[in-house]
């Protein structure tokens, strides 16, 4: 386990041409989500700077391989996965010889772990932060599901979902760090976080065992409040 975040090129990089990937990220860079937001900021989209840096996170990807993408139905992660692909497709790259680029919507990645909504909106209310946290220290939380059986479903989720050779899901931090935390052994505390356009890759080669890791298309895949 490691508590250091790959460079999504770099680990582009290195990976076996024969394997499938399945990339798990945060949304790029958002607007400020305020304490007042009824909605807990379901409606705030992406600054011009995320969308920047998810094109530039869509050039660094190999360009040899089908990419389908999948994302929460909350605007800024369906926004990041359009940029992805826009960036493969200004990298040279078109994905479906020439099709226009679908981003598929999936409930499950805008709630996947939440077990009990009204519970979970009363988590927010009170500290988002603190409330994921002793989530994640426990593994256990009235909010949501036991989190080491469900990041596993989320996993088997995922390679039920896609079998192309990139298979793109965007959701939120919420869902992620759980999974980072689970597969990759990553701590978290209220003020130290993950990054915007950060998460988890999974390489599954055509023979041999599933490798994860940990990646980031920023500098650090780290936040510090």
């Amino acid at each position: 386990m490691t508590n250091d975040f790959l460079p999504a090129s770099d680990f582009f990089a290195q990976v076996d041409w024969n394997s499938k990937i399945y990339l798990l990220l945060r949304h790029a860079e958002r607007n400020h989500i305020t304490p007042q937001d009824k909605d807990f900021g379901a409606h705030v989209g992406l600054t011009e700077r995320g969308r920047r840096q998810a094109v530039s996170l869509g050039r660094v990807f190999p360009a040899f391989g089908d990419a389908v993408y999948f994302s929460s139905p909350v605007g800024r992660c369906v926004e990041t996965a359009q940029c992805i692909a826009e960036g493969r497709k200004l990298a040279g790259y078109m994905d479906g010889a020439g099709a226009s680029i679908t981003v598929t919507p999936l409930d499950a990645l805008g709630d996947f772990f939440v077990r009990d909504v009204p519970a979970y909106e009363q988590t927010l209310r009170e500290g988002f932060y603190e409330g994921i946290c002793k989530w994640l220290e426990s593994g256990e939380h009235d909010a949501f599901y036991p989190l080491h059986e469900r990041a596993e479903q989320m996993r088997e989720m995922m390679f039920a979902k896609a079998d192309s050779r990139f298979n793109i899901f965007v959701t939120h931090d919420a869902w992620i760090v759980p999974c980072l935390s689970h597969f990759c052994g990553l701590k978290f505390e209220p003020k130290c976080w993950m990054n915007f356009l950060t998460g988890l890759a999974f390489e599954v080669p055509e023979k041999g065992n599933i490798k994860v890791a940990p990646v980031t298309a920023m500098e650090t895949g780290w936040l510090h409040f």
